[in-house]
This record gives structure tokens, C-alpha cells and sequence, in this order.
């Protein structure tokens, strides 16, 4: 399917890329600003991209599992079990972090169920397709999410 997983080495985060466009959509369809917003057709478009991409991280983590399994830290040398410890330590991270991400989907998912999807949680305008397009759990338009990071910045310096 094309998925990515990054680990940034230098600050230890990870980043999930989101599905690209579905690519069992037969007729090629995108969403577009010349529509109705969250019509049904962008809600099945949407929801099929948040199912797709919840169930390749699901065979993802199933992968990881087994490769658990089978691998087992019998390495003699001391250094070569911490090397190996040490990356599965990072796996494990990274797994908790994309069952974070599924919990994000699941919600999103609801909110098209509920019609309350592609619009901000905080002003309840839309949220831009591009926006959702590349980050199809967004809850919040560009404008919302800035504001929120920067009184979350302060936050934290106080």
C-alpha cells in the first residue's frame, strides 16, 4: 500500500504518514472545494481512507507481534543484546504510538457516523480538504490548531 513509517533518530519521534489517495476508488475520485462540503460521497471517500489506514497499522502491529515471537534475545554478546534490546524498545514505542493513532481514527470515524466530521471542534467552521487530506484525524482547522499550540506553548512556560 505505500505506507511509511519515519523514525527521526534526533528527537525520537515518530511520524505516520496517512494513506494516500485510495487506490481501490475505481473511478478516481478526490474530493473538491466544488462540491458540497462532507457530502456523502467525501464522507465514503473519507471513511474508506481512515478504515484503510487503520487496518494497515493493525497488519502492522500483527507483524510485529510475531516477530516477537519468534525472535527471542539469545544474542551471547552483551553488546549485541543491548543493540537488540534497544530497538525493540523503540518498536514497542512506536506500537504504543499507533494505537494512540487508532483510538484518533476510531474517533474520526464516529464523527462521520455522527456528521460532525471535517468541521472544527473549536470554531465548527470546515476544516480545508487539503488539511484533511493530509491528516485525515484533524479536528481542528489550521487557524484553531495554531492558536492552541501557541496558549499550550505559554502554558508550559508558565
Amino acid at each position: 500500500m505505500g505506507w511509511r513509517l519515519v523514525l527521526n533518530h534526533r528527537d525520537d519521534t515518530t511520524k505516520f504518514d496517512a494513506p494516500p489517495a485510495l487506490s481501490n476508488d475505481s473511478d478516481g475520485y478526490r474530493p473538491s472545494a466544488d462540491e458540497p462540503f462532507m457530502n456523502p460521497r467525501q464522507q465514503a471517500y473519507f471513511r474508506d481512507k481512515l478504515q484503510a489506514w487503520k487496518d494497515a497499522i493493525l497488519r502492522e502491529s500483527a507483524g510485529t507481534l510475531s516477530q516477537l515471537q519468534l525472535d527471542s534475545l539469545r544474542e551471547a554478546d552483551l553488546t549485541d543484546r543491548a543493540s537488540s534490546e534497544t530497538d525493540w524498545s523503540i518498536e514497542l514505542r512506536t506500537r504504543d504510538r499507533q494505537r494512540k493513532l487508532i483510538s484518533k481514527i476510531d474517533a474520526a470515524l464516529r464523527r462521520i457516523e455522527d456528521g460532525e466530521y471535517g468541521y472544527c471542534e473549536v470554531s465548527g467552521e470546515p476544516i480545508s480538504l487539503g488539511r484533511l487530506e493530509a491528516r485525515p484525524i484533524a479536528t481542528m482547522t489550521v487557524e484553531a490548531q495554531e492558536r492552541h499550540e501557541r496558549h499550550e506553548k505559554v502554558s508550559r512556560e508558565d
